[in-house]
């Protein structure tokens, strides 16, 4: 069924573009992804069995139809070139649920039309952070999870910004999955942009959950700020709740986080602290939080019942940017982990043979009697046209 939409979609397309002479622009990326982890026991960096790797092509077809009408269709494709038989046992996304290492997938699929001041899109799409910080796509695999979206874009009121959602499946690390995170049957979702005071823009989100898991449904909201009042030191703050039904207990959460540039260095001291609700601070539709604390691989300790600090640091070497974090979580009865941990990133993200590289280094470990340390290498490269 998803191949013979995609086909009317892409046929579609094609008759307006020939019979109105639409100009479509096309861009996309290729992407070569290989991340190996050691967690200890039989296990082992760049061995066979502990490594994962793709290699995706994303095309990405955009164009204006007239009469305010626009229209967007983007398509991936993921396989591993033949790498399992040698290198690694498993790859970091699948295009679909044939059980195939290599398929193809529509991960975008919509349609745009502009009244007055407000814009809406109807479709799969990509939905940013900055305006659902709940139900974001997350760029840190081979290619962002899209949603099944709704959305209504308005700016009448002066300095404001409206958004108004109907949010629902989405793609993840199989990307025809249509569900994801704690919400299963989707989200109502309105959020406001302000910024009326220049030095204090303030971003705050109201969501209606359906279908969570372990209730009927639930209510969340979230909002944050960053100060920039052209001080030496800069100043974010975020905070929420996550309100299940079926009486189980509330989600708090805050976050903080100050930055500064010192000579060459741009660092960062990052903190947040959730209580032990019944539910984690999780993106409804991924894997990720939307915590400042966030770090390559940390989302399962600070999400639920934990608070965290973490230091960062980042500087140009070369031809790119060397950045470095440690995060220290102290962790509750009731966390996922039940134990405090400790992880570090280093990340060089650089330019080469044309294309932008990313090598990544993580070591997470926990107070766990006799726990050995989890390692992780990830070697990214993206060829964007």
């Amino acid at each position: 069924m998803k191949t013979k939409l995609s086909m009317v979609v892409l046929a579609a397309i094609g008759m307006v573009s020939l019979g109105n002479a639409v100009e479509l622009k096309t861009t996309g990326e290729a992407v070569l992804y290989y991340q190996t982890v050691d967690t200890g026991a039989n296990s082992d960096l760049f061995q066979k069995a502990d490594s994962a790797a793709n290699i995706g092509l994303r095309v990405n077809v955009a164009g204006d139809l007239g009469n305010d009408f626009g229209v967007g269709l983007e398509g991936v494709a993921l396989g591993t070139l033949g790498l399992e038989k040698n290198l690694v046992s498993a790859t970091m996304q699948t295009a679909g649920n044939s059980g195939n290492l290599n398929d193809t997938a529509i991960s975008q699929a919509y349609i745009t039309k502009k009244i007055d001041n407000t814009t809406l899109k109807l479709g799969r799409q990509v939905l940013p952070a900055s305006v659902s910080p709940l139900a974001f796509s997350e760029d840190w695999n081979v290619f962002a999870n899209t949603y099944d979206a709704a959305v209504a874009i308005n700016s009448d009121l002066p300095d404001t910004t409206l958004v108004g959602a109907w949010v629902s499946g989405n793609g993840d690390k199989a990307r025809s999955n249509l569900v994801g995170g704690a919400v299963q049957g989707g989200a109502y979702m309105v959020t406001a942009v302000n910024k009326s005071v220049k030095e204090l823009p303030i971003t705050a989100s109201y969501y209606a959950l359906k279908d969570i898991n372990g209730a009927d449904s639930g209510d969340a909201i979230w909002a944050s700020t960053k100060v920039d009042a052209g001080l030496p030191v800069s100043l974010a703050l975020q905070g929420g709740q996550i309100s299940p039904s079926n009486n189980l207990k509330d989600t708090n959460a805050f976050g903080a986080e100050i930055g500064a540039k010192v000579d060459m260095f741009d660092l960062g001291l990052a903190y947040s602290s959730v209580n032990n609700g019944a539910l984690g601070v999780v993106n409804t539709g991924g894997v990720k939080t939307p915590l400042f604390t966030q770090m390559v691989a940390n989302e399962g300790a600070i999400a639920n019942d934990a608070d965290t600090v973490v230091l960062k640091a980042s500087t140009a070497v070369g031809a790119g940017t060397l950045s470095a974090g440690y995060g220290m979580t102290s962790a509750g009865t009731t966390s996922a982990t039940v134990n405090d941990s400790q992880e570090l990133d280093l990340v060089y993200s650089f330019k080469a043979l044309g294309t932008d590289m990313l090598l990544a280094y993580v070591n997470a470990s926990s107070d766990v009697s006799g726990a050995e340390d989890d390692n992780i290498v990830r070697f990214v490269s993206r060829y964007n046209f």
